[in-house]
């Protein structure tokens, strides 16, 4: 494997926005209008935003009070630009050139670092270089990880001119084209990637993992977001939401089995693929979902859009983050409840058929 850098990119995300409200007079009023508020979280049919159908699902939001309306589809992003949803699920990258663009968003919390995105090319595709003037559902001139990743792993060029590029909404859409043969390779996250290994119609060839093997730098994939105007009307909606999504994450460590069956139903996909994914997430490679921010993950992040000229313009670390809601919201310290709730149950390292048997016998309990 290259020892590039393993860096953050997802271009196909998801979003948030939300519907501005006028102000309120008083804080009897605002507490009214919460009550009576319907939030609206975005989500990517993307393994990594597994915490937002979890959270309607599990009753997490429902726990905490909160009215909330889960929308997952390939048409978050440009929500997410438009203002039109209160949080969700985004790409870092994608956040921060919205956010220089005028966006109201900030990031509240971490949701992914360190796992994989995939590209995955047909059974026919013997080597590499076969990809060369075939049809993919990717724009390397535009995806960061051709450029990190994929291309130093596979010696594929990072130029769209080398093969017929097609535009995807969504990494669900690319799988179906994939699927049906209108497309030979596309670059996506999980359950993408096993569904095409598990029904037999692909392989991965290559992935990032949002880490310097050399360095030791960790990157971040997406984020959990607020609109900042739904922050300002409706502070205690937008802790507890925050909470929400930390209490989600929670659940997916030591709940695999439901979560699991939350996601095939979710995303559509066989229940034996929603727990490779699951395990992959929380376990086979590392706890790579988290809330946890450490801010050296944006920086890197940052750093590496400047050298790689990925944005027009590259805001600064305060521009796109604020840890104020996720320090102030009650969350569990994120390594804690990892060394306490999970380590011991659910090692590290542990085996995809051990980690299923223990999983099993949990859910039987």
């Amino acid at each position: 494997m290259s020892k590039s850098k393993k860096v953050t990119a997802l271009m196909l995300a998801t979003v948030i926005g939300t519907t501005v409200l006028t102000g309120c007079s008083s804080k009897k009023d605002k507490a009214k209008d919460d009550d009576d508020y319907a939030i609206t979280v975005g989500y990517y049919n993307c393994d990594h935003m597994t915490a937002a159908p979890v959270g309607a699902k599990a009753g997490i939001y429902e726990e905490l009070g909160l009215n909330v309306k889960t929308l997952g589809n390939g048409k978050v992003p440009e929500a997410m630009a438009a203002g039109q949803m209160d949080a969700g699920y985004i790409s870092t990258q994608g956040l921060a050139g919205a956010v220089t663009k005028g966006s109201p968003i900030v990031i509240a919390a971490n949701n992914h670092s360190e796992g994989s995105n995939y590209l995955i090319v047909a059974n026919d595709i013997k080597e590499p270089k076969d990809l060369l003037g075939k049809t993919i559902g990717a724009n390397p001139d535009t995806n960061l990880l051709w450029k990190t990743d994929y291309g130093p792993e596979t010696g594929l060029p990072a130029d769209s001119s080398k093969y017929d590029c097609v535009d995807m909404e969504s990494d669900k859409d690319a799988y179906i084209a994939f699927k049906t043969g209108k497309i030979k390779a596309f670059s996506a996250c999980d359950p993408w990637g096993s569904v095409a290994e598990f029904e037999g119609t692909g392989k991965i060839i290559a992935s990032s993992k949002y880490h310097s093997e050399s360095t030791g730098n960790e990157y971040n994939c997406c984020s959990f977001s607020l609109n900042k105007n739904f922050i300002k009307n409706h502070p205690e909606l937008a802790k507890k939401l925050v909470l929400a999504h930390t209490k989600s994450i929670e659940y997916i460590y030591t709940n695999p089995i439901k979560s699991a069956k939350i996601f095939a139903e979710d995303y559509n996909v066989d229940e034996e693929v929603a727990l490779m994914t699951i395990y992959k997430k929380t376990v086979g490679e590392g706890r790579t979902i988290t809330w946890n921010i450490t801010g050296n993950e944006y920086k890197n992040n940052l750093e590496t859009y400047k050298e790689y000229k990925s944005l027009d313009e590259v805001p600064t670390y305060d521009q796109i983050v604020d840890k104020t809601l996720l320090e102030s919201s009650g969350a569990d310290d994120f390594d804690k409840f990892i060394k306490e709730k999970v380590e011991p149950v659910f090692p590290e390292g542990m085996s995809y058929t051990d980690w299923k048997v223990k999983a099993t016998e949990l859910d039987k309990q």
